[in-house]
């Protein structure tokens, strides 16, 4: 093979990955991205050479880091050392996962080393998904999020599910492929063809069965969501008071509520005056929002705010505790990205997001990269990591039992930890976020539809509130039924069902992850104990 043969795959690989990432294009083009890197990687194979074996690290990570930059530029408007890092980390994670199982497939054979790659890359997403420095944006499950009609059984597999689909696709039509450049009859070929059929066609079918066949389960409620469309940039942190933005979020509200308004939701700090929730209840938005809900009781407010926690002297303080010393004061004190339901009760329950974005609301390892803190952009403006809580907090309607998940912005990313607030009662998600940051670019229309399947695996209804845009509804199936326009200050309102029974991937989550995961060590500590004996017999 060539060696412009191999970039001309290198390029072709990384523009079939990112395709599906936008509207236009289907996911199942996921199905086929990996093909050409994968005839790269068994050139360099059957040449046997180390250096050779090298170079594949090379073709690797210029793959995956163009698929990074193409689908996830958008970054930049936000934080440049932010794209620079999801770039840098994605690629290497990606690259090693790659190289991992190249390993594998020199030490044991082609028909494992395959094999292996599955449970790798499966492994890795899902650690991914749960590590301290996590960006799991292009796990290849999201590819699909557009394809609803295809993906009805995430509901029992998750994301993870579309993940081994698209792999177990690509490397049957790989080895298909291979042997028919290789002149293998087509009597040979024939049972690895119906099986790729089989695999290819059998879940789609499945599928749009189910999709046809669902029915929405649970009482309906009336919801409302504001987009009070305030600039992240010009009038957020400055150019618009306090007083303005609250303004136009209460008279938003009172648009489009009536007496038989459930819920109304605003957006991912939208409240951000200094509330310290030690006299939460004697701020002044807090109040103004009181009284709105006081003149429409049957309300039930959910909002996103910046909040302030003082800690006591005698109180155990968190690891993202800060140190405020002023003339008169000497305290510590936590900074939250939280939400809030207020209602007619006088409680009011709070939830602090918990699922950070590294490098811009948290550094990760704190104890171990201390020194790189100052260098961390807050875009609510003060430095240093969040506060977060371990449990997913619900809130309960003030009328009956039904309770709702504040997920707040990027924890719409992760699908096994959304289950968590449906296994704590939610019968609906609410998102609240601010995609503002992003700009007109592809990144707040990928966030929308990750909502999709947030909605599939848990069969639950997402009602959608977003500053700039994309404010949405989604029922159980997936659909969006009616969303905004982006940059447009607006409200709309819906009616979605309730639904209170488990799925069984709520019941279970990433179990496909844990399995991948446990293969791949076994996988790489046998090609381990292969490599040493080949050492040693040379040797000999």
């Amino acid at each position: 093979m060539k060696k412009s043969t191999r970039f001309l795959f290198v390029l072709l690989s990384s523009i079939l990955l990112s395709l599906p990432w936008f509207r236009q294009f289907s996911g199942l083009l996921i199905t086929i991205a990996f093909i050409p890197l994968l005839f790269i990687e068994d050139y360099i194979y059957e040449t046997r050479s180390k250096n050779k074996s090298v170079v594949l690290w090379g073709y690797a990570a210029i793959t995956f880091a163009l698929w990074n930059i193409f689908t996830t530029y958008w970054i930049y408007n936000a934080a440049l050392v932010g794209i620079i890092s999801a770039v840098i980390v994605n690629t290497l994670l990606m690259t090693i996962t790659f190289g991992l199982f190249h390993f594998t497939k020199r030490r044991l054979g082609p028909k494992t080393g395959n094999l292996s790659l599955l449970f790798y890359w499966i492994g890795f997403e899902y650690f991914y998904l749960n590590a301290e420095i996590s960006w799991p944006w292009l796990n290849l499950g999201n590819a699909f999020a557009k394809d609803i009609q295809l993906i009805q059984w995430y509901e029992y597999t998750g994301t993870l599910g579309g993940t081994l689909y698209a792999l177990a696709l690509n490397i049957l039509l790989f080895i298909i492929l291979k042997s028919v450049v290789n002149k293998i009859s087509v009597k040979t070929l024939t049972p690895k063809i119906i099986i790729y059929f089989l695999i290819l066609i059998a879940p789609i079918l499945i599928s749009i069965q189910i999709f046809k066949n669902y029915t929405e389960k649970g009482k309906s409620y009336n919801i409302a969501v504001l987009q009070p469309n305030i600039d992240p940039y010009h009038e957020k942190f400055g150019g618009m008071s306090h007083f303005e933005q609250l303004n136009i979020i209460i008279n938003l509200a009172d648009s489009i509520s009536d007496e038989q308004t459930d819920y109304v939701i605003g957006p991912e700090t939208a409240l951000d005056n200094s509330i310290w929730e030690n006299n939460l209840a004697q701020n002044y938005s807090i109040q103004a929002l009181k009284n709105f809900v006081n003149n429409k009781p049957r309300i039930n407010l959910v909002i996103g705010l910046d909040s302030y926690r003082r800690y006591m002297p005698d109180e155990k303080m968190s690891e993202t505790a800060r140190h405020y010393v002023g003339e008169n004061d000497d305290f510590y004190y936590d900074v939250y990205n939280a939400a809030i339901q207020i209602d007619t009760s006088k409680h009011i329950p709070i939830y602090y997001k918990s699922k950070l974005v590294v490098g811009v609301e948290k550094m990760p390892y704190p104890k171990l990269f201390k020194m790189l803190n100052k260098v961390i952009l807050n875009l609510g403006g003060t430095t240093g990591s969040r506060g977060t809580q371990d449990f997913r907090e619900t809130f309960k309607h003030t009328t009956d039992e039904t309770h709702i998940a504040p997920v707040i912005c990027y924890e719409s990313v992760y699908g096994e930890y959304v289950t968590d607030y449906i296994k704590n009662g939610a019968n609906f998600i609410f998102v609240i976020t601010n995609d503002g940051w992003w700009g007109n670019t592809p990144g707040y229309k990928q966030h929308l539809t990750y909502s999709s399947l947030r909605a599939i695996e848990t069969r639950r209804s997402v009602a959608r509130s977003a500053n700039t845009g994309i404010s949405a509804f989604i029922n159980q199936k997936g659909e969006i039924l009616n969303q905004t326009q982006w940059w447009k200050r607006c409200a709309i309102k819906n009616t979605i069902k309730a639904n209170s029974e488990f799925t069984f991937y709520v019941r279970y989550g990433d179990y496909i992850g844990r399995i991948a995961g446990f293969l791949a060590v076994i996988a790489y500590l046998y090609s381990l104990v292969q490599y040493f004996k080949s050492k040693t017999v040379r040797k000999k």
